[in-house]
């Protein structure tokens, strides 16, 4: 139970210091900031893979799974939304 209260501690410690520090971050450094989420996301996919190989239970393997798709889903977002913001400013061939 005190492992749980710790992993919950570090979680919302995490999500409230993310949040603050994103929150002040200017507009124009978005995307550089998007890519490397993405990275720390793919990082993250590959530690919880590794986690895999350590004997755990259903429920464990359960919520590490959940975790993984997560992260796999905020890879492919990120990629696509970063791809979406750099193609504002790429020249349209229409423009030529």
């Amino acid at each position: 139970m005190s492992d749980l209260l710790l992993a919950g501690g570090v979680f919302f410690a995490a999500f409230g210091i993310g949040y603050v520090l994103i929150s002040k971050v200017p507009p124009m450094l978005h995307t550089p900031l998007m890519s490397m989420t993405n990275a720390i996301s793919a990082i993250t996919i590959l530690g919880a893979l590794l986690l895999f190989s350590v004997t755990m239970d259903l429920s464990q393997k359960v919520v590490g799974a959940l975790a993984v798709a997560l992260a796999i889903f905020n890879v492919v977002g990120g990629f696509a939304i970063t791809d979406r913001m750099l193609g504002m400013f790429r020249e349209s061939s229409q423009d030529r």
